[in-house]
């Protein structure tokens, strides 16, 4: 039974690597560190079973979801054009410095994880605002 799950779990890993997580990335770093957790906890029982292959597989699985789940940090932001940047900030063309940071201040706000917004689109605003002001 216990080699049964450590396969299943192999593969959800190998199917769901290379797909964009529909969580926000916090919530999957919690999600992958407890699968790491529950895959430790089979390897040991697996052990104690006698059933050594499906112990080393489940140790294998742990370690990786470990590995992963650390690694899950926040990526840093692909560089912005200058027009993508005005658009991401809602400004047009020759807006000056001041009028950048209002409305760099302005999104931000809202946009802020402290404030319930989302990390990638306050990123993405702080990657804006560094693209228009730092030349």
């Amino acid at each position: 039974m216990g080699w049964a799950v450590g396969i299943l779990v192999l593969l959800a890993a190998l199917v769901f690597a290379g797909r964009r997580p529909v969580a926000t990335r916090q919530a999957v770093r919690v999600l992958v560190g407890l699968f790491s957790a529950v895959t430790a906890v089979g390897a040991v029982v697996s052990g104690l079973r006698g059933a050594w292959i499906a112990s080393l597989l489940l140790t294998l699985a742990s370690a990786y979801f470990a590995a992963s789940a650390r690694a899950r940090s926040a990526r840093p932001q692909e560089s912005l054009t200058r027009r993508d940047a005005l658009a991401t900030l809602g400004l047009a063309e020759g807006a000056s410095a001041a009028e950048i940071r209002a409305a760099h201040r302005r999104l931000i706000r809202d946009a802020h994880p402290d404030r319930g917004g989302s990390s990638a689109q306050a990123a993405r605003l702080n990657a804006a605002r560094d693209r228009l002001l730092r030349p």
